[in-house]
């Protein structure tokens, strides 16, 4: 179990830092189905487009593996 949990606090850390330089070139949260507004001069994204389409390939990709 902890070597889980710690598997999963390594992963979040990494995607912590590299997401926000991905995203300019892959362009996630940007397709149609992903919500983004603006409240009192903040912006918020829902991904929910994104978000399948992430989950999809990874389910194809374990099911191959």
């Amino acid at each position: 179990m902890l070597k889980w949990i710690l598997t999963l606090v390594v992963a979040i850390f990494l995607l912590g830092i590299i997401g926000p330089h991905l995203a300019r070139f892959i362009r996630f949260g940007k397709l149609p189905g992903d919500f983004a507004f603006r409240f009192r001069g903040r912006s918020y994204t829902f991904p929910v487009a994104t978000t399948i389409i992430f989950s999809l390939l990874l389910w194809l990709l374990s099911r191959v593996i």
